[in-house]
């Protein structure tokens, strides 16, 4: 039985505001633990990234769908956001298109995101959503 978890209003402000980077932690084939910087955005109430099917990544994901993605502030007043959840994989071309584009926006802004779409919507590349199955913030760990 998976759990679902829903990401609220708050958690997605703050998982959406401006670059920051989600540190993605996942199982390598010997049972490892391995964390990845990732960039992403927030679709439809799942987090959506792009990776290569034949990275560390990739290859973890497609044999062992659970992760956990952690977004941080790293100044005060220091918070985070975590979020447990099952990973699902998408090769469909326009999905592709559409996250890469998006994350494009995000990270480098709107006027490259066709660029980094057309280069990420590629065969070989993966959609990796995120279904949150639990959801862990403290918004002001300074309080």
């Amino acid at each position: 039985m998976v759990r679902v978890a829903a990401l609220s209003e708050d958690v997605v402000a703050f998982l959406s505001e401006g670059t920051r980077t989600g540190k993605l932690g996942f199982t390598a084939a010997d049972g490892r633990p391995l964390v990845a910087p990732v960039w992403f955005v927030v679709r439809d109430g799942l987090i959506a990234f792009n990776t290569g099917a034949g990275t560390a990544k990739g290859r973890a994901l497609a044999r062992d769908p659970r992760v956990v993605l952690c977004v941080d502030l790293e100044r005060p007043p220091f918070a985070f956001v975590q979020v447990q959840g099952e990973a699902e994989l998408i090769e469909e071309p326009d999905e592709l298109y559409q996250v890469a584009a998006a994350c494009g926006a995000r990270y480098m802004g709107a006027e490259r995101a066709d660029e980094f779409g057309r280069r990420n919507a590629v065969p070989g590349e993966l959609v990796v959503r995120i279904r949150p199955t639990k959801v862990i913030a403290l918004f002001d760990a300074t309080a």
